[in-house]
């Protein structure tokens, strides 16, 4: 079970990453630093999206209009990490 537990911990960590990765990338193609026409550039990007927007639409929806400014993915690596931390202390200890 704990390797078990394990796996999800080393999933939640991917997907914060891919949250971090997603974020750069838009600032990265809002400043015009790189281009999506690059079809390297566009698959990453479409990859990102398509992996991180259905975790990320149920928070935009529920937060207010902030002028331009997303703080939707930091919420969810709150609460990502938030449920590490309730795995570690509360779930982990008592599996055997």
């Amino acid at each position: 079970m704990r390797a078990l537990l394990d796996i999800i911990m080393l999933i939640l960590q991917i997907y914060i990453w891919l949250l971090i990765a997603a974020a750069v990338l838009s600032w990265l193609v809002a400043f015009n630093v790189v281009n999506t026409r690059n079809q390297v550039v566009h698959m990453v990007g479409d990859f990102l999206y398509r992996v991180t927007e259905p975790l990320l639409r149920p928070i935009r929806n529920l937060l207010p209009n902030l002028g331009g400014i997303d703080v939707s993915p930091v919420i969810l690596i709150l609460l990502i990490l938030l449920l590490e931390n309730v795995i570690v202390r509360y779930i982990y200890p008592n599996v055997f």
